[in-house]
């Protein structure tokens, strides 16, 4: 079966999803000036001060922290652990290079979310995708938006919503604190019906507690670590530079790899880390009160920089720096072995609360992302049934092998994105009109300030 699904795995990620992956983000990079390198400080200035004007279902904070709950999830410490493992050091570059361009897209998916929502039957906000692609691309493109959403509730059920997480919840806290798989899947199992019953509102609600704090507490370990090997990481930046595009060598229990392997390792990981380009962050996005779509896909942005750029980097640079990627062990185990050369005493409890806090929300936001495309195929009537089967999955997933999880997800991902890629392209057009309006409306604002400012200072002064 393993077999089968790596045959799948890289048919699917081969280089024509590679190739539209990077090349819808390098063309709306183009098309949008590099608006991730020169927009970036007013994106990240956006989080805390947006007005929040408009309709919605959440604020914009809090859409951002569920979208993170989504995508800052094992990928960001499993998912970099199996691609620097498969790919070397050099998996790290093309990480770097799926996130640059990444922004753009991801930009341009909340641009058009908010763009093209609309209101289900029980009034709550729907938009995603499928709602760009039937609205944005017209009718006769339902088709691709019936497969977006399909292939959503997949993702959901088999890809990174549940298998993937639970698994890597399990084991770290069967590794870290002996805890049997069976409770650890109870507690989960519990937790994860207790918040999710309660729809959106509830999920917005614990993630925006959750996410800062767990991105916190695990950037501070991180660079607590690399503090003590502060010596040795000019020598690793140089060996991810280095090894991006020369074969990495076998050393140790590491068996060598090619350029395209860490290239085809970095940017599938990435892409499962950031989400940037497979349509799921778009979901909650249109769920963010603001009227200007333009301000929620600056906002979403930030979700790649903070994902990858940040949170993944770092990540990639505790393996490499600790040199416990060319060991034998794979995946949490790989990154549990580097974190205890630091801090032998707690180290992996460090990664357990990490790891686990991360898994846990993006089983949450995973949930509602499922629930939309649901809806839009079946309508209001299919939520309660799929909140079943998602709870029922969440119990399953602590008893299926790491391999076939990884695969499955990565199949399942990329299934999911072509749709999605075809429609950003395809409304490329739509996103640099509502970026231009919508900058045209803050130099008009500023003016008006500037205006004020001038009449309030009196004459000889």
């Amino acid at each position: 079966m393993l077999e089968t699904l790596n045959a799948i795995d890289s048919f699917v990620w081969g280089p024509p999803l590679l190739v539209l992956l990077i090349g819808t983000g390098l063309m709306l990079t183009v098309r949008l000036h590099l608006l991730q390198v020169f927009r970036l400080p007013r994106a990240l200035k956006l989080i805390f001060t947006a007005k929040n004007q408009g309709e919605g279902d959440v604020d914009s904070f809090k859409a951002l922290c569920t979208a993170l709950a989504a995508t800052v999830g094992t990928g960001n410490i499993v998912g970099v652990a199996t691609a620097v493992h498969a790919g070397g050091p050099g998996a790290i570059f093309w990480m770097w290079m799926a996130a640059f361009v990444g922004m753009a897209t991801k930009y341009a998916e909340g641009c058009l979310a908010v763009k093209y929502r609309t209101v289900d039957k029980n009034g709550d906000i729907a938009g995603g995708p499928m709602y760009y692609i039937e609205n944005g691309l017209g009718k006769k493109y339902k088709p691709l938006a019936f497969l977006f959403a399909f292939f959503g509730v997949l993702v959901a059920f088999f890809g990174i919503g549940t298998f993937a997480q639970v698994n890597s919840i399990v084991e770290i806290t069967r590794l870290t604190t002996s805890i049997p798989v069976e409770y650890t899947a109870i507690v989960l199992t519990i937790l994860v019906a207790a918040i999710t019953i309660g729809g959106l509102q509830s999920i917005a609600r614990v993630a925006s507690k959750i996410v800062p704090a767990m991105a916190v507490i695990y950037v501070v370990s991180t660079v607590a670590f690399l503090v003590i090997f502060a010596d040795q990481i000019p020598a690793a930046v140089e060996q991810i530079i280095v090894s991006a595009f020369t074969p990495t060598a076998a050393a140790g229990g590491f068996l060598g790899a090619t350029v395209l392997v860490a290239m085809r390792n970095g940017v599938a990981r990435g892409v499962f880390s950031n989400e940037s380009g497979l349509g799921s962050a778009p979901i909650v996005a249109a769920a963010a009160k603001t009227k200007w779509p333009a301000e929620q896909g600056l906002i979403s942005m930030t979700g790649t920089f903070i994902d990858t750029i940040i949170i993944c980097t770092l990540t990639g640079l505790v393996l490499v720096v600790s040199g416990a990627w060319m060991g034998d062990v794979n995946g949490a185990a790989l990154t549990n072995a580097a974190f205890n050369m630091a801090f032998p005493a707690y180290g992996s409890i460090i990664l357990c609360v990490g790891l686990t806090l991360f898994a846990f929300t993006t089983i949450l936001g995973w949930n509602y992302y499922g629930e939309r495309c649901v809806q839009y195929l079946v309508g209001v009537k299919g939520i309660l049934p799929y909140r079943i089967i998602f709870i029922a999955l969440v119990a399953c997933g602590a008893f299926i092998k790491l391999d076939v999880i990884w695969v499955l997800a990565d199949i399942v991902n990329g299934l999911m994105a072509i749709p999605n890629l075809i429609a950003l392209i395809g409304l490329s057009g739509v996103v640099v009109a509502e970026t231009k309006k919508y900058f045209a409306h803050l130099k008009e604002e500023e003016m008006v300030v500037a205006e004020d400012s001038e009449e309030k200072v009196p004459a000889g002064h």
